[in-house]
Parts: C-alpha cells; structure tokens; sequence
C-alpha cells in the first residue's frame, strides 16, 4: 500500500514536473515570440516613422514658426501681412532697397560719364516725408497756398534748381545739386537726361514717395528695374497694404462716403490716389516739360487755372479725408498691424 501511493506520489510529482517542464518552455517560447514580434513591430514603426518623416519635419517647422509668430505677439496670418511702408515693404526692406537703387543709379551715370554720388536713406527717406510740405507752414496752410505742389510749384526747370526743401531737391542730396550747379548749361541738359530721363521731375524720392514709379526715366529707371517688380512698375499697382485696408467692410464704406464728399464739392475723384497722377498728367499735357518762361500765353493762362483748381482740391481732398477716411483706416490698420513692426 505504501508502495503504491509512493508510486502515485512519485508519478504526480513526475507528472507535475513535465507539466512545470511544459509551461517553462511554452513560457519561453512566449517571450522568444513577443521579443521577435516587438522586433517587427519595432521595424515597422520605424520605417513608419521614416516615411512620415518629411511630414513630421514640416508639422514641427510650422509648430516653430507659429510658436516664432506668437512670440513676437502676432498669428501667422499677420506674419503673412505686407509691410506697411511704400510699396508694401518693411522698414528693412525699404531701407535695403532704397541704398541698391542709389548704388545702381551712380554706376550707371559713372559708365555713362557722370559723376554721381548714390544719396543715403536718410537724404531720400527725409525727401519723402517732406513731401505736401515746407518749413513753416500745416499742412493745411501749405494746402491752400500750393495744393499738392504739383502744378503750382512746376517749374519746367531741373530739380535742382527747385526751391530748397522741395522733395526732387532734397533727395538728390546736396552733394549731387553741387556737383550739377558746377556743370555747363549743356552738360547739365545731358546730366539731367542721362540721370532722369524725359520727365526731370520724377527723382526717385518722388517716384517712391507717390507710389508711382511709371514715369522715371534714365539711370534711375535702369536701376528701379533691377529691384523692383514688374508690377511694381505698372500704372495700375497698388500697394497691397492699402488693398488690404480697403477691402474691409468699414473702409468701403468710407471710401463710398469720400466719393460722394468729392463730388458733392465738384471733383469726380473716387480715391485719393487717383488725383496726384490725373493733375501730373495734365501738367504735362499744358507744358510738355517746358520752363515755364518759354510757354505761350494761353498755356500760361491755362496753368494759372489749372494751379487755382488745384489749390481748392487739396483743400476738399484735406477735409473729406481728415473727416472721412483718416479715423477709419487708422482703426483698420490697429488692427491688422497690432503688435507689428515696420
């Protein structure tokens, strides 16, 4: 009997050895498993992760440039905004084009002979603002005395010769007005067509001040191709920040309102900017460019009228846009350019 159930103990424990035996090696074959299938698996996320590695790089990069953006207090749609000087640029790139113009315009008048010192941004930047303006007069006193300064400043003669302080003047630089006045009348002719083309009036502080950069000539059109756009150099450019402002529902509701103002007072102008490049048209439709000592009588006559009709739109134009247009496009530029610079 004893026997016997050591033997059924012996056989249980042999029995449960094979069945430990069992699980041991079906154990290892489960860990054998899983590490290959880990292995596999680990394969497949990788290459997985290299194929969308591309994506990922980009999804990080557009993470870090609105993380940038948002650091600078701004969206990336406002990242997107023009900058907000002439021509839709920045401050930096204003600058950065302005000194490769006068660089180029003085390699061009050097290859053509002439000496040429490029004027700095300062020289240009100063012209520009001193545009609608002279020492000691608002800018409504210098409305009503010379309207725009464009019929009733004209002279027909170079712009160097133009009263000091006037925008063609003074972003020429001084150094260049010299180096003009020591020249012969006849050289001077050839000076001012080598550096300006047909229309001497059209300096390149004028021409980037107005926006307008269609009727420059000479060295200083050969040198505006080379940095700025075809577009740029078209009749109908606009700058896109004022595209912008105007599309908003408020700006079209005020330009409506200063159209009407217009005409209300006489003047079939619908925007601001199409009276400047009307009233230089018709300048040179009287005077052909011509000094205005050598014009006949009757285009004298005619300019007179010209000049007092510019005075009273200046005038107009001052009000309706002081009135009008002023407070809603600086509330629309707040915000578009909130937190902006240059």
């Amino acid at each position: 009997m004893m026997k016997t159930v050591r033997n059924v103990v012996r056989l249980r424990r042999i029995q449960d050895v094979a069945v430990a035996w069992r699980r041991v090696n079906l154990l290892a074959f489960s860990l054998v498993l899983v590490v290959v299938l880990i292995g596999c698996s680990s394969d497949v996320t990788s290459s997985a992760l290299s194929a969308n590695a591309p994506n990922a790089s980009k999804d990080n990069a557009a993470s870090q440039e609105v993380q940038a953006a948002s650091n600078q207090g701004g969206t990336r749609e406002q990242t997107a905004l023009p900058g907000s000087e002439e021509f839709g640029l920045s401050r930096a790139e204003l600058v950065t084009s302005i000194e490769e113009v006068e660089s180029l315009i003085a390699e061009c008048m050097s290859e053509a002979g002439f000496e040429y010192i490029a004027a700095d941004y300062n020289t240009v930047r100063t012209a520009m603002v001193s545009d609608k303006s002279l020492p000691g007069y608002s800018e409504s006193q210098y409305m009503e005395q010379f309207g725009f300064g464009i019929s009733t400043l004209y002279t027909g003669h170079p712009p160097q010769q133009a009263q000091a302080g006037t925008p063609a003047r003074t972003g020429l630089g001084e150094q260049n007005v010299q180096i003009f006045s020591n020249l012969s009348p006849a050289d001077q002719v050839a000076y001012n067509r080598t550096l300006l083309g047909e229309n001497t009036d059209a300096t390149f502080a004028v021409a980037i001040e107005t926006e307008d950069l269609t009727r420059t000539g000479g060295c200083t059109r050969r040198a505006i191709e080379q940095v700025f756009t075809p577009e740029q150099l078209t009749t109908t450019y606009v700058n896109p920040k004022d595209a912008l402002i105007e599309q908003d529902p408020r700006m079209i509701a005020a330009l409506a309102e200063f159209g009407q103002c217009m005409r209300d007072a006489g003047f079939d102008y619908n925007l601001e900017r199409e009276i400047e490049p009307d009233l230089r048209r018709r300048v040179h439709e009287l005077t052909g460019g011509a000094p205005i000592e050598s014009l006949s009588e009757d285009a004298r006559a005619a300019l007179a009228a010209l000049q007092e009709e510019e005075r009273a739109l200046a005038v107009v134009t001052f009000r309706c846009e002081d009135r009008i247009l002023d407070p809603v496009e600086s509330q629309v530029e707040r915000e578009l350019y909130a937190g902006r610079q240059g």
